[in-house]
């Protein structure tokens, strides 16, 4: 420490262990309940404020900072409705795995222990409900007292750490201004570590599991990406006999053309044939991180024994039928790669499985989802951030073969649509040195898009691919195309960064044939100083491969219309291509 911090107040002592953990960037909004502890988080502490434009959209930020940055993040609201608001993005934190710190700035005590009937509350009497809403979605909660924040912080600090799960802390108005021991602080919190004695059992009896095993087959989930093991991913691909797919939520984290790489997984929607059955019929598999949820496995269509695995996640492993509890991920991968490393295994390279889509000429007429993903193949610079929405922006860039130094950032299970527009700018704001591009639907963009004023006047330059096929096209998919709630409202998207007050801090393309998403892209490879928002326009029926094998599962499971239903849809996408250069 080079200040003395012995005594501080409640609200600094929990700033500056957010930025013990890595965290630069507060996300949220303001509100009367919270502003004391705004002042006190901000004050001297080095923390930097990046107020939203909603607490919906601060959570989604605070998600891509938090998964980008590889840390905790946090966000700040109000009482009630500023809360509230920010839940459905916390609850996706907790889907996918990210140590979100939600922090409400609450009543003062005396007011919860009063029940009065205040603003932003029910008039019940009651505080308590939506600190009660949020256990369900989160690992921990916690509102605070003056005699023990400091122990309350620092507990609910270390679960997200070591759960790599949201946690959230309520923070009365008074004791957000009380005074806090902070001797504390001289002490970093202790990292999360495996049991010992569990670990070294984990050890012996993984060696005795692989000890008959000619290769090790691997699937790598985004749990590993959720704990910063990119790099031991790619150490024990480096081990001879093994071979490793990753699962959507997990693309890339091994390069795509190394020569142990199965390419990505997807149950029976997995591009290779073979290597679907080199996972499917792996004995054993190893599990590392990885979630079995129905878009991950391809609707459940994965074929491996999921219960006589070994099963490597966050907080414990398994073999089989025996758990271990108390190993930690990185330290169960760690032992894997011991374990293989020592045992003679079969070195049976892999044929790398070359996912770009299939060629398709960029010419002058209406652009197709085939030609899109070809060209963005073929443009995709190295070491760029793919942030990729639901729908057919995610399933369209699983199709791509990720160059060196690449990261997809997605949602795919969580899959709530305007998510990565917010989830883009805390991306940019946690890896400032990569450049980030953005692909989104236009509905889904119609729900966040207020947040793309954060972005322009922050002077944040990712390109934008704002693909503009009227409506819900994965509804349409999956269930009647032509119901009039697959619609959306047409907008003038050019026009956004003048109506957002930041005409200078963006260039706007439109590109409806291959010939001019040419001039699209050369655009943005040429202007990195300012956002490039390129409106893609495409038929509102078109999907790309995988999203239409996925969507066709999903249209069997759903049950038969009743009746026809027609659109009143008239909305036609302009034709005419059209540059701004503000």
């Amino acid at each position: 420490m080079t200040e003395d911090h012995r005594t501080v107040t409640v609200g600094k002592y929990l700033a500056l262990r957010l930025q013990e953990l890595g965290t630069n960037h507060l996300f949220g909004l303001p509100g009367d309940f919270n502003l004391a502890l705004l002042d006190e988080m901000l004050d001297g502490t080095g923390l930097e404020w990046v107020g939203s434009t909603n607490e919906l959209n601060a959570a989604y930020a605070a998600d891509g900072y938090a998964r980008m940055r590889r840390s905790v993040a946090a966000l700040v609201t109000t009482y009630g409705v500023g809360e509230l608001s920010a839940i459905n993005g916390i609850a996706g934190s907790y889907a996918e795995d990210v140590p979100v710190v939600q922090i409400t700035g609450a009543p003062s005590t005396q007011a919860s222990s009063d029940g009065a009937l205040l603003h932003h509350t029910l008039v019940d009497g009651d505080h308590g409900h939506f600190e009660r809403a949020y256990r369900e979605v989160t690992a921990h909660t916690e509102v605070l007292r003056a005699e023990s924040a400091v122990q309350q912080i620092d507990r609910a600090l270390m679960t997200a750490v070591r759960e790599s799960k949201p946690v959230y802390i309520s923070v009365p108005a008074d004791v957000a201004v009380a005074a806090a021991d902070g001797g504390n602080l001289s002490r970093p919190l202790p990292s999360p570590r495996s049991d010992p004695a569990m670990l070294e059992d984990f050890r012996s009896a993984l060696k005795e599991r692989l000890s008959a095993t000619a290769s090790v087959t691997v699937l790598a989930g985004p749990r590993l990406h959720r704990r910063g093991l990119e790099r031991e991913v790619q150490l024990l691909a480096e081990s001879p006999g093994v071979r490793i797919a990753s699962q959507p939520g997990s693309k890339a984290i091994l390069d795509e053309e190394h020569r142990r790489s199965l390419g990505t997984y997807m149950g029976q929607i997995t591009r290779s044939s073979a290597a679907r059955a080199t996972v499917d019929t792996a004995e054993p598999i190893v599990l590392a991180g990885v979630v079995l949820s129905d878009v991950l496995t391809g609707l459940f269509s994965h074929r491996f024994d999921v219960a006589d695995a070994i099963a490597l996640d966050v907080v414990d492993a398994r073999i089989g039928g025996s758990r271990f509890y108390g190993v930690l991920l990185e330290d169960s991968v760690q032992a894997l790669r011991d374990v293989v490393t020592e045992l003679d295994l079969d070195d049976q390279l892999v044929d790398p499985v070359r996912l770009g889509v299939a060629p398709a000429a960029l010419d002058e007429q209406p652009l197709t989802q085939a030609q899109f993903w070809t060209a963005i193949q073929r443009w995709l610079p190295s070491g760029t951030t793919v942030i990729a929405d639901a729908g057919t922006a995610f399933y369209g860039a699983l199709e791509l073969a990720m160059p060196p130094g690449c990261d997809l950032l997605g949602q795919p299970i969580w899959s709530s649509i305007g998510y990565t527009l917010p989830a883009t700018l805390g991306a940019c704001l946690a890896q400032p040195d990569k450049r980030v591009s953005l692909f989104i639907g236009d509905g889904s963009a119609q729900l966040t898009i207020q947040e793309l004023a954060t972005v322009l006047h922050r002077g944040l330059a990712p390109v934008m691919f704002l693909i503009n096929n009227a409506g819900y096209t994965v509804e349409r998919a999956i269930r009647s195309p032509d119901a009039p709630y697959q619609d959306v409202t047409s907008w003038d998207w050019l026009a956004l960064p003048g109506a957002l007050g930041a005409p200078d801090a963006a260039i706007t393309i439109r590109a409806s044939t291959g010939a001019e998403l040419t001039a699209a892209l050369a655009l943005a490879t040429s202007r990195t100083d300012v956002l490039v928002l390129i409106e893609v326009i495409m038929d509102r029926l078109d999907t790309p491969t995988i999203l239409t094998e996925l969507t066709a599962g999903l249209a069997a499971a759903s049950p038969a219309p009743s009746h026809a239903t027609t659109s009143r849809s008239t909305q036609k996408p302009p034709e005419e291509p059209h540059v701004t250069d503000h």
